[in-house]
């Protein structure tokens, strides 16, 4: 479909992200699939867009959204139709059908690690924020959070200061700032190489019903997640069950058993979560996502030839890596790497696949 019917479907009455992403996957055709699945009021409103746009109040919304993309270089309507639209929203039960951004696409480009925590963090809390969303970035990583206050923010400032992107997915509209105290870090990440999102409307106030639901897309951006500091009951904890229930790797930063901030990190812990005490323990795990940003060079010069050969390593990449990775599908994917493999330059092992020695 294209980002018009996005739009359109977006706009629709009674139809959710969940359901619209069961009707995407159950293959609907546009527009008669799409009509003969979908319930009533949304049916008559779809209906008569089709038919007769100059009546619909959807015609209204989409001019608007058309002309807000059109008002401004870095303003961008991303959906599945979008080239820039990130792949690893597919994996996620109730993906936004839109996504209104603002800044730097190239963000989206590299792998990403939410970094999520206290909105109070202590002066550890606050140094251990800073400190891995810095390192991350230098690592070649995407820092992804909610720009709350506390860790949240506290990474991604980290991020672009050490030259690297950041993702802030916001719960209101994409041009509206919240919190006020954080309206520099606002323009940092739309003006120097980072990227808000929003799946709200410009002008879309903040909500607190739309901070949960937004939490769903941090994670669902990310290879994995990383818990700073928490509270036993704690917004950062939903993050991290999201995760879980994303199939994301979940890693969290020990504390003090006296500090009541690091009580939910430590819980996470006990139920599973990797614990995180530097960097590389991230890596360690992740790490076939990413190359150090000096290794960068390196790889692109080898892209020029074979970009998926460039991703490759001594260490196993699977295969959904490689494809978000390259921007191949998975059929260009496997088909090349098939190649690869009767050409002696890789192999499968267990747990993806190798690069071998020339």
């Amino acid at each position: 479909m294209t980002a018009r019917e996005w739009l359109i479907l977006a706009a629709l009455p009674g139809l959710g992200p969940r359901r619209l992403a069961q009707l995407t996957e159950a293959g609907a055709a546009w527009p008669d699939g799409w009509l003969a699945a979908i319930p009533e009021p949304a049916r008559s409103h779809l209906r008569l867009w089709l038919h007769h746009p100059a009546r619909s109040p959807l015609q209204a919304q989409l001019e608007a959204a058309l002309s807000w993309e059109a008002a401004a270089d870095h303003h961008h309507l991303l959906t599945p139709a979008h080239d820039h639209w990130p792949a690893l929203l597919a994996q996620i039960p109730d993906p936004p059908p839109v996504l209104w951004a603002s800044g730097d696409l190239a963000a989206l480009a590299p792998p990403g690690l939410a970094i999520v925590g206290s909105r109070r963090p202590s002066r550890d809390g606050l140094h251990n924020a800073q400190r891995f969303g810095r390192e991350l970035a230098e690592q070649g990583w995407c820092v992804i959070s909610g720009m709350a206050l506390g860790v949240d923010g506290a990474a991604q400032q980290a991020a672009l200061d050490a030259g690297g992107p950041s993702v802030a997915v916001l719960g209101c509209g994409v041009d509206v700032i919240y919190p006020q105290r954080h309206r520099q870090l606002y323009a940092r990440l739309r003006d120097e190489g980072g990227l808000l999102l929003a799946e709200h409307p410009p002008g879309t106030g903040a909500h607190p019903a739309f901070f949960p639901r937004r939490n769903r897309i941090v994670t669902g951006l990310s290879q994995g997640v990383l818990v700073v500091e928490a509270a036993e009951k704690s917004g950062s904890l939903v993050s991290a069950r999201l995760a879980t229930e994303q199939n994301r790797e979940v890693f969290a930063v020990p504390g003090s058993i006296h500090n009541p901030q690091a009580r939910g990190c430590l819980a996470l812990i006990r139920d599973g979560a990797a614990m995180a005490t530097c960097v590389e323990d991230i890596l360690a795990e992740l790490g076939h996502w990413a190359a150090p940003r000096q290794a960068l060079p390196a790889l692109a010069a080898a892209g020029e030839q074979d970009p998926l050969l460039a991703w490759l390593s001594d260490r196993p990449t699977p295969l959904d890596a490689l494809v978000a990775l390259s921007g191949h599908d998975v059929s260009e994917c496997q088909l090349r790497l098939l190649e690869l493999e009767l050409e002696g330059l890789a192999t499968q092992a267990v747990g993806g696949w190798i690069r071998l020695p020339r």
